[in-house]
């Protein structure tokens, strides 16, 4: 397995317009580091990756360097690159700064709690199909509402996955889907492995990741985060 060469693109340009913070979610702390430390640990620790790539705001790729890569020793940041106006601007920027890359992890910055079994059961994933993405079966109902509120659906539960990251896929198949979606309407787009889905017609695998792999998105979330460090 050690013979293919893994990319993370971690993307951490995101406001964290929920949280009604000065500063932006990656960079909040949650037992006692900032949010975005815990990914970039997990990925620099794991013998699977060789590269990082860290998609950041122009005006905090200066604080990210000096105040996470180079303090705590993550090496294997190859670079700190600006990200987009949208999530598909930053992925697209990360997935041009990748080096001789097979397979990509992309992962949202605010994700604190991957851990190396995700990674390895998302490596087996990619390396079987091409693509996959990581998720978990939903614990709740979910409803499928009209444009006037009411309940159009309720999908079977048994088949309903949320979606986290990383998204994970072989680096020709995401470029060149990247590639061609970037000459179309773009507004829907909302996670990578849609770009994979419309652009490619490749089937995605699901791979389980965790209930704790949760995206840090207001208060509450930090909360239960330190919750989980406790633990």
């Amino acid at each position: 397995m050690g013979l293919k060469k893994c990319t993370a693109i971690v993307l951490a340009a995101g406001q964290g317009k929920r949280m009604n913070s000065k500063i932006q979610k990656q960079f909040m702390e949650v037992g006692g580091y900032p949010i975005l430390y815990y990914s970039l640990r997990c990925f620099q620790e794991s013998p699977l990756m060789q590269d990082i790539i860290l998609v950041t705001g122009k005006d905090v790729i200066s604080y990210c360097k000096s105040e996470i890569v180079e303090k705590y020793g993550f090496s294997k940041v190859r670079s700190i690159i600006p990200g987009g106006k949208e999530r598909y601007d930053s992925v697209y920027a990360g997935l041009l700064a990748c080096e001789n890359c097979d397979y990509v992890f992309i992962h949202d910055g605010a994700r604190p709690f991957i851990t190396e079994e995700i990674l390895e059961r998302g490596l087996k994933g990619v390396m079987d199909t091409g693509a996959c993405v990581i998720g978990m079966p939903s614990k709740d109902t979910i409803k499928l509402a009209d444009a006037g509120g009411f309940v159009e659906k309720t999908p079977d539960r048994s088949r309903v996955w949320t979606i986290q990251t990383p998204q994970i896929f072989s680096y020709a198949l995401i470029r060149s889907a990247h590639e061609s979606i970037r000459r179309k309407e773009m507004t829907a787009i909302t996670d990578d492995g849609m770009v994979v889905e419309q652009e490619t017609g490749t089937k995605i695998r699901l791979v389980e990741g965790s209930y704790q792999n949760i995206k840090i998105t207001t208060m509450e979330d930090l909360a239960i985060a330190e919750a989980f460090l406790k633990k």
